[in-house]
């Protein structure tokens, strides 16, 4: 299964390649001196270019709350928005849209915030707003996921934003996800959406940290 390490090697390859050779020919060829402190500026650059990739691309493991009545988030970051929001992808009418921010810093592995199948993935192209602007969330490229549970459908939306450009999906439709498992991820910088449906009992507020697949974002409704 495709992984957050893989995507990884798309930058650390090049880097890793610049930082090795750029010294090598530096010592072997000589340069006029302009040029030899443009090498190392270009070598300086890598090597931290490097180190970032390696950090941004951090996969940690998390431990799933056991009661199987919590909704976890799909995403590490801030929460910026917990509001009624009717789900504009699959029409899926009045839901709890809770967004959480991603900075660069934060881990951008998405994980699924509820045990269910895959049941519609869509993809639309669009802008790259900065993802704490408000029309963002309609008119950002993004990604949004259909998923089908026990109690009833859940959506949620990987959205790129002004840094972040390539939203990367690691599930397909038909694909069974259990709670905290990752279906994808988002290059650098970006906003993760979660549609529940009315009756959940909402956990967090605008301003909390939360954590993928660890932190209780909601409690689905008591069944009798």
């Amino acid at each position: 299964m495709p992984s957050a390490h893989k995507e990884a090697l798309r930058f650390l390859i090049p880097l890793g390649i610049i930082f090795f050779v750029a010294p090598v020919v530096a010592q072997l060829w000589p340069l006029p001196r302009l040029i030899e402190a443009i090498a190392g500026i270009i070598t300086l650059l890598a090597g931290c270019l490097f180190l970032f990739v390696s950090y941004f691309f951090r996969d940690p493991e998390r431990l799933v709350p056991a009661d199987e009545a919590i909704i976890v988030s799909a995403a590490d970051g801030l929460v910026v928005s917990v509001e009624e929001y009717d789900e504009p992808d699959f029409h899926l009418g009045p839901t709890i849209r809770i967004a959480v921010f991603l900075s660069v810093f934060d881990v951008h592995v998405n994980r699924s915030p509820v045990a269910g199948i895959v049941k519609s993935t869509i993809y639309k192209a669009g802008q790259f707003l900065d993802v704490r602007h408000p029309d963002s969330s309609t008119r950002n490229e993004c990604r949004s996921w259909w998923l089908e549970t026990a109690h009833g459908p859940v959506a949620v939306r990987q959205i790129a934003g002004l840094i972040a450009r390539r939203i990367v999906a690691w599930s397909e439709e038909g694909s069974t996800l259990t709670r905290g498992q990752r279906f994808g991820m988002i290059r650098f910088g970006s906003r993760t959406e979660v549609f529940l449906p009315i009756g959940c009992t909402v956990l967090v507020k605008p301003g909390d940290r939360v954590a993928g697949a660890s932190t209780p974002i909601a409690r689905w409704p008591e069944i009798s």
